[in-house]
């Protein structure tokens, strides 16, 4: 299979190549930001891997309309006010703020892939559709941390 990767990931590859030391290791850079809004992203960080927990229960017990409707409600880019996307991006780095905004539109093609693998029954490009989700998750959690 051949792995798909967005261009604010190859952004994020090729500036972390940069931070990598001769142990092999990247460097996490530090977001600062005050208490609040810390508290504030580590929430909608929990709530996003709960979000994903259940959509993968949802596509192995074949429910594929349920996890898109989840996926776009929670993670996508309709889900933006819910998190307070405008409220945490002047803290975030921006490369960073790529990263989240391809998160948010790649559950979004999640969303529509679910619709579709509701009638056709294609669970190989929904998987496919999860990971470009979750390849966004990684590369921010490997580039950047808050604490």
């Amino acid at each position: 299979m051949r792995m798909r990767i967005g261009s604010a990931v190859a952004g994020w590859l090729m500036s972390v190549a940069c931070l990598v030391p001769a142990t092999g290791h990247a460097e996490r850079q530090l977001v600062q930001m005050p208490p609040m809004m810390q508290q504030h992203m580590l929430g909608n960080m929990r709530n996003h891997l709960v979000t994903l927990n259940e959509i993968i229960s949802l596509v192995a017990a074949g429910h594929y309309d349920r996890a898109g409707a989840l996926a776009e409600a929670q993670l996508g880019m309709s889900s933006l006010p819910l998190h307070g996307a405008a409220h945490m991006a002047p803290y975030m780095p921006q490369p960073m703020q790529a990263i989240g905004t391809s998160m948010h539109k790649a559950a979004s093609r999640f969303a529509r892939a679910a619709q579709d693998a509701a009638v056709e029954r294609n669970l190989p490009q929904l998987l496919h559709r999860l990971s470009d989700v979750t390849v966004q998750c990684t590369a921010c959690h490997a580039a950047y941390r808050i604490r």
